[in-house]
């Protein structure tokens, strides 16, 4: 039970790997907030975290939107008297040609991936630097660093979040404030699932992929609750990876290559 009596927000933990997110910090012990975009599925989960016997704080809002993300950190501190770790995981994806993206598309990605990082951490260090120190960790992927097909905007958002990051960390340390990022490779959740059940695709990639299984919410969950618990005080403006090995790259050497 780390996170007992800690206050804890998770954006878009509605669904995927957010909500495992958020459902770790229940098990340890956490008092919990969820942001998301989607009010009927932020129901669901409550719904699914009482028959858990954890309780879960909701606010239905839009990380592109500061007055939602501040409203979910009014909430937590009325609610909880303060604010330990701010998760910022709420994310999109859209898949494209570079030549094929559109105007629309490639803002709200940025807005989401990008802009949503900014205002969690803003906001949530704002109360924190008030109240002592506190940890902040967003949600990157391998593809800040591991580029695909048609994937051009969402590989640029994540690269911007991972440099935003360090910056912060170098400008909110001195004042208690931890934050870092955890990169997340495929994992088993709705969007993972385009890849992970194609029956051509998912083979390639476990192929590539050094301990042979997709990832579960739960594996980057497990990253998230060390690099925001005391064990990691000595941790800011990091990187985990979590991806199983897949972009070392030693995979990817053709067999007949390695003789």
């Amino acid at each position: 039970m780390r996170f007992s009596g800690k206050a804890v927000i998770v954006t878009g933990a509605g669904r995927g790997i957010a909500k495992g997110i958020a459902q770790r910090f229940a098990e340890e012990g956490a008092d919990v907030v969820a942001l998301d975009v989607d009010a009927d599925v932020l129901e669901e989960t409550t719904a699914e975290f009482q028959e858990s016997g954890w309780a879960l704080a909701t606010v239905a809002g839009d990380v592109t939107k500061r007055e939602d993300v501040q409203s979910a950190v009014s909430e937590c501190v009325s609610r909880f008297g303060k604010l330990d770790v701010m998760v910022a995981a709420a994310g999109v994806i859209h898949l494209a040609h570079v030549l094929e993206i559109d105007d629309q598309s490639w803002q709200h990605v940025l807005d989401v991936n990008v802009n949503g990082v900014f205002y969690c951490t803003q906001e949530a260090a704002r109360v924190m630097v008030a109240n002592g120190g506190g940890s902040i960790i967003a949600i990157a992927s391998i593809n800040a660093h591991f580029a695909g097909n048609n994937n051009s905007s969402y590989c640029a958002s994540k690269g911007a979040v991972v440099s935003f990051v360090r910056g912060a960390a170098l400008d909110l340390g001195p004042q208690g404030v931890r934050v870092n990022a955890v990169n997340p490779g495929l994992t088993n959740t709705r969007i993972g699932g385009i890849v992970v059940e194609d029956p051509v695709m998912g083979p390639a990639y476990l192929q590539g992929n050094p301990i042979k299984r997709f990832a579960e919410p739960a594996d980057t969950a497990n990253a998230v609750l060390f690099l925001a618990s005391d064990e990691a005080s000595y941790m800011t403006g990091s990187e985990v990876t979590v991806d199983g090995g897949f972009s070392t790259g030693t995979s990817f050497v053709p067999q007949e290559a390695r003789a």
